[in-house]
């Protein structure tokens, strides 16, 4: 397996959803960083589950223990290695899927690589409880980007069919992103909040599940990072946001939009605003040519529906090469959306500062 991410900073992820343990290294960050652990611990909370009834009851309290690297929280220049124990595993939940995989999960494609292999519980090494680790590198990297004067945050801009305001593209404040991502349902509109909250509770009802789109946004990001042909800050950006589980689409800027539009109306044109050069608009999301542009980092990650629902599904039996009717059991979420938030914008810091190092 490849759980490696990174050219200047690189970042291992280790562990499976039912083991004894997830975790990270964290190798190549500079010496005599300074951490703030109530931050980090702010993000693990966003994401940790069993804290509301949109995510899986399953309750963890995500609670990171750094075991090299750090020294009265600085860093020291070696490799910051962290642990999150677990502790609220339910494995038999799992028994009925040795034979039988889920829809839409990796359990099938997993089993044939690995020969059968493969961890089932709860996913193994392919479950989104590994973003746990992402979360808690981000939140590091988010820390150092803030002394470069860089601001990362996201915000649920639909569930369902519900949509929440979406950012001015060329005009994001780091106030703005700062108080979504200080909270773990992450709205503009709280009106769209309440609508979401809805639409999840009515697909739970249901023991079904619903997806959606995150739109994440960084600024203060300097002109020039990145590169062209195949070190984009697009495809780097977009290879790490593609690691998180559930994750099926990425678009920047105006992203599949521009097909509606014309080169007149696409164009961001140029303009001197307090001396310097400035876009007028921002439909490309702050990259041009595979380097940023100055504007607003902007991109958009979609969300499949949670694959473990509750419902009868079809699959096959692979020990007797027969269709079967599956029940999954255990705690899943009715929608993943508000958990996968820090995670996005774990993905999005963490490879900026990769490439910014």
């Amino acid at each position: 397996m490849s759980s490696e991410f990174g050219k200047n900073i690189k970042l291992s992820i280790f562990g499976e959803s039912h083991g004894k343990a997830i975790g990270c290294v964290i190798d190549g960050l500079p010496a005599g960083v300074e951490l703030d652990m109530d931050k980090i611990y702010v993000d693990m909370s966003r994401r940790a589950p069993g804290k509301d009834r949109s995510a899986t009851p399953r309750l963890e309290k995500d609670i990171p223990n750094i075991i090299s690297g750090v020294l009265d929280n600085v860093t020291t220049g070696a490799p910051l290695a962290m642990v999150i124990e677990n502790t609220n595993a339910k494995s038999g939940d799992y028994s009925n899927l040795m034979m039988v995989p889920r829809p839409s999960h990796s359990d099938y494609p997993a089993y044939v690589k690995y020969s059968g292999n493969n961890d089932i519980r709860g996913g193994g090494h392919f479950s989104g409880r590994l973003t746990a680790p992402l979360v808690f590198a981000g939140a590091v990297a988010k820390q150092i980007l803030e002394q470069k004067g860089i601001t990362v945050g996201a915000h649920i801009a639909q569930i369902a069919d519900v949509c929440d305001d979406m950012f001015d593209k060329n005009d994001i404040s780091a106030e703005l992103l700062k108080k979504l991502s200080s909270v773990s349902f992450s709205t503009i509109s709280a009106e769209a909040q309440e609508k979401m909250r809805a639409a999840i509770e009515c697909a739970r009802l249901e023991q079904d599940s619903v997806g959606g789109v995150i739109e994440c946004a960084a600024v203060g990001i300097p002109v020039g990072i990145g590169a062209n042909i195949f070190s984009t800050v697009e495809s780097h950006l977009a290879s790490m946001l593609f690691g998180i589980p559930a994750v099926k689409g990425v678009a920047f800027g105006a992203g599949f939009d521009f097909a509606e539009m014309t080169g007149s109306q696409a164009n961001d044109a140029y303009c001197i605003k307090d001396g310097e050069v400035a876009l007028k608009t921002n439909h490309n999301g702050g990259a041009l040519g595979g380097m940023t542009s100055g504007a607003p980092l902007v991109l958009s990650a979609a969300i499949k529906p949670t694959p473990s629902i509750s419902q009868p599904q079809q699959s096959v039996n692979l020990q007797t090469m027969e269709e079967e009717t599956l029940v999954i059991k255990g705690r899943h979420d009715p929608c993943i959306v508000p958990r996968a938030v820090p995670v996005v914008e774990a993905a999005v810091a963490f490879a900026l500062l990769d490439m910014m190092m």
